[in-house]
């Protein structure tokens, strides 16, 4: 499932997935004393992402629940990355990566290690 979230709905999608199923209250509540949103923005922003797919809800009490993980949401920007910034190769974008940062040796060593998983 492809979904398009924006920075302020994956700011509701980051508290479902750190605190688990929460009320409209409650993610409006810790979204406010976060961000400073009211309790309408984040309603608003909350209903952007039932329509996408990416939140259900049910009664009694509007609770909320992600249907769509982190690690799917990440797969699918870092794909949307690769094809949109490095033509779809995913060894430019791990170049453009470790050419503009110097690596730890447990950085390189991990890295490594991840490539052997991969072959």
């Amino acid at each position: 499932m492809e979904i398009k979230l924006f920075d302020s709905e994956r700011k509701v999608m980051e508290q479902l997935w750190d605190k688990g199923d929460r009320t409209a209250k409650e993610l409006a509540d810790n979204l406010g004393a976060l961000v400073g949103w009211s309790k309408t923005t984040t309603y608003t922003v909350i209903k952007k992402c039932i329509d996408k797919g990416a939140i259900s809800r049910s009664d009694p009490g509007f609770l909320c629940r992600a249907l769509v993980s982190r690690e799917e949401v990440r797969e699918q920007e870092t794909n949307e990355l690769i094809d949109k910034m490095y033509g779809g190769s995913a060894d430019r974008l791990v170049a453009s990566l470790l050419g503009s940062k110097k690596l730890s040796v447990d950085e390189i060593s991990h890295l490594k290690k991840l490539i052997e998983e991969l072959e």
